[in-house]
């Protein structure tokens, strides 16, 4: 089997998501073929698991302190270049194609009357799950950024609906956390008024990883650059994140049991639902603004939620191996059937 996999690469998340896939699929012997859009290709890193990747400009969305900018998106946007990739990528000669949220890949599938496999966060918002700041705008952003003519839609709870626990890497429960560790990661927020707002907190200490370098006065709040290993490393021993409602990152967090604030991006429908499901659930705290109350609030608060979940890629890649059979009742019961949810506090 062949398949042509798309992926949005504008925040870490689709990415993350992405390596875990290609694992089982290639230890499934399956042949994949990956495409990359939505940041300049010299802006990936920690590639290595996705042999002989592609990268196009493809399609993204532009943030400014902290909300996203729908006139700014549609200014950057270049169309012409999107349609050029669109027509250029034969997909031919692949017997599956799937997209996580990717464009070029969704509409050049589309363009070619070639069937599409959606796999992603986004695809679960085609089912009555929280949902919170839409807006027309957002509704058909969603619609039809990256359509799939079969939607396996991931989430944290399955609500009742036919949806899939999040796919994420099933590490070792962390045997020993540092009670005062904190992991911040908000890469849409300027990093220098992050620094300024975890400055009081003096008896805890910060990680903080940015997009680009800034440099931190403070000996309590260290200044990384991105990286998937060192990010990983720190976030196998620390206490709690700070970061931005993406859904990945949230769902690492609580698969390792890590207590979370969120701040969701404004004006990003996405994020804000996915913020009002980690509150509905009791998963975690939210804060909408930088807010230093908010925060110190939370970082006294010891209470997290330890979310045992499957090996969802496994699962896919062998249905899909299987043909793609329709996922009833009882296929999504058994499933989540075997996730365990510990309330804990330190």
């Amino acid at each position: 089997m062949k398949i042509f996999y798309g992926v949005q690469g504008t925040g870490n998340g689709h990415i993350t998501r992405a390596r875990v896939m290609a694992r089982e699929l290639y230890a499934a012997g399956i042949e994949v073929k990956f495409q990359f859009t939505g940041r300049p290709a010299d802006k990936y890193f920690d590639m290595e698991a996705f042999n002989g990747y592609q990268a196009r400009t493809g399609l993204t969305f532009h943030t400014e302190k902290g909300q996203v900018s729908y006139l700014k998106t549609a200014l950057d946007a270049k169309p012409i270049t999107f349609i050029k990739d669109m027509k250029e990528l034969d997909l031919s000669a692949y017997d599956l194609v799937i997209s996580d949220f990717e464009p070029v890949t969704a509409w050049a599938a589309k363009n070619q009357n070639i069937p599409v496999l959606g796999i992603g966060h986004q695809y679960a918002f085609n089912h009555d799950i929280p949902r919170a700041g839409s807006d027309p705008i957002a509704d058909r952003v969603m619609k039809y950024f990256a359509p799939a003519d079969i939607g396996v839609g991931l989430h944290w709870h399955h609500f009742g609906q036919p949806i899939l626990p999040p796919i994420i890497d099933t590490p070792e429960t962390p045997k020993n956390i540092i009670n005062n560790k904190i992991i911040v990661y908000l890469p849409f927020e300027d990093q220098n008024d992050v620094i300024r707002l975890l400055a009081p907190f003096r008896n805890f200490d910060f990680h903080l990883y940015a997009p680009e370098p800034v440099v931190s006065t403070f000996g309590h709040i260290t200044c990384n650059p991105q990286s998937r290993d060192g990010f990983q490393k720190d976030l196998y021993d620390c206490a709690g994140i700070i970061s931005n409602a993406g859904f990945e990152l949230a769902s690492e967090s609580l698969q390792m049991g890590k207590k979370i604030l969120a701040k969701p991006l404004h004006a990003q429908m996405e994020q804000i639902s996915n913020a009002a499901a980690l509150q509905q659930l009791g998963y975690g705290h939210v804060m909408h603004d930088m807010n230093s109350s908010v925060i110190e609030h939370w970082l006294h608060d010891k209470r997290a939620v330890h979310i045992t979940y499957p090996n969802t890629a496994k699962v896919l890649v062998q249905w899909i191996q299987d043909g793609m059979p329709r996922m009833d009742a009882d296929f999504i019961d058994r499933i989540w059937n075997t996730v365990e949810v510990l309330r804990i506090e330190s």
